[in-house]
């Protein structure tokens, strides 16, 4: 229950797709992504949000949401912010390609703690003037990994508003986004159209990992206004690697079909029946909105990582190993993460034992 690899089927059809475009492994792609992919991402952006994006202008497919999330970063960020050095805003717990891609640009990072006080995301209001005058870009993962907080319509126009009167601009990494309880999150694209703010302000980042079951496919696309995409092409074309034919047809069909989306949700939807039946009465215990995460409060995260594969034989993730240590402390030193991606029945059996576990320690 360590990492958060997808573990329900990809849809059937999958296999016959690749073997039915496999002329395509003998030609160079085109960088950007096909004519026909970047059609139905953006047919895809309208269902979904609302939003009308010209396909051939505001998309690049890219390999997994992890390449592009470092990307963005390198051929966004400027050498300098008024006249010093940018900052880059991080979410801490936090996804590691946001440091990584910061320290790249050479941009300073400031970790902003998302804790159970703030609702599990970050207070970007909160930080002070001077830093927001030299912010050039806010990374924000919403539903969050690990927490799975699910940012609101008002959470997202106070951060888009925030971002135009300090002209920065928001990273928003959404592969969770087809992944919650009752009610599909806003977008942060949607928000930004419907308060009129400059398309250029907010990069929005999918997946295919998470929504359709396939990590290893590494298929996923960002949007933004057409300058952030020029920029994102251009260097795809010195230094980046688009994706092969044969998988750019089976994206296009995935981001086409809602029908195994559906159906994968219903099987998450399961499991979260199941969590709050287990962990029903445990201190601390919250339902996540979105994605496919608990985040548990057990005192010390690490130690009770350890003890629970030394003694229990179960493997979770220690919050810590997500977090970084600020002036206000570690804000996952006292969790552990727990990856709800295992088949129903080994599922159960784990986090029933996990429960156990958890009763047992506490009450020595």
């Amino acid at each position: 229950m360590t990492i958060g690899e997808p573990q329900h089927d990809f849809p059937a059809w999958v296999p016959d797709v690749l073997t039915e475009a496999s002329e395509g492994w003998g030609n160079y792609p085109p960088n950007p992504g096909s004519d026909a992919l970047m059609q139905s991402v953006a047919n895809w952006v309208k269902g979904r949000f609302n939003v009308s994006i010209d396909p051939m202008t505001q998309v690049l497919a890219l390999n997994g949401t992890r390449e592009g999330l470092f990307a963005s970063a390198v051929a966004l960020c400027p050498e300098q912010k008024n006249g010093k050095r940018p900052v880059v805003l991080i979410p801490n717990p936090f996804y590691p390609v946001y440091a990584v891609a910061a320290e790249t640009a050479g941009a300073e990072s400031v970790f902003l703690n998302a804790t159970e006080a703030t609702g599990f995301l970050p207070d970007y209001s909160a930080v002070d003037e001077e830093t927001l005058d030299r912010t050039a870009i806010a990374y924000l993962c919403t539903p969050s990994n690990p927490q799975g907080a699910v940012a609101s319509r008002a959470y997202l126009e106070n951060l888009i508003r925030l971002a135009e009167k300090h002209d920065f601009l928001i990273f928003a990494d959404e592969c969770y986004s087809e992944i919650y309880r009752d009610t599909a999150p806003v977008g942060t694209l949607q928000v930004a159209e419907e308060l009129g703010a400059d398309p250029e302000r907010v990069v929005i980042f999918h997946s295919l990992s998470k929504r359709s079951n396939l990590p290893g496919l590494r298929s996923g696309f960002c949007v933004s206004g057409l300058e952030n995409i020029a920029a994102l092409k251009q260097l795809r074309a010195y230094a980046g690697a688009p994706l092969s034919l044969p998988v750019q047809q089976v994206s296009t069909r995935l981001w086409a079909d809602e029908t195994h989306v559906i159906e994968n949700r219903a099987l998450y939807a399961k499991k979260f029946e199941m969590t709050d039946e287990i962990f029903e009465g445990l201190p601390g215990y919250q339902t996540p909105e979105g994605g496919f995460f608990l985040w548990l409060p057990v005192g010390d995260g690490e130690a009770t990582t350890i003890e629970l594969w030394h003694k229990y034989g179960l493997k979770v993730l220690p919050g810590a190993y997500l977090s970084r240590d600020t002036a206000t402390g570690n804000p996952g030193a006292e969790y552990i993460r727990v990856a709800l991606v295992a088949p129903y029945d080994e599922l159960w059996r784990g986090l029933t034992r996990l429960r156990a576990a958890l009763d047992e320690m506490r009450t020595r």
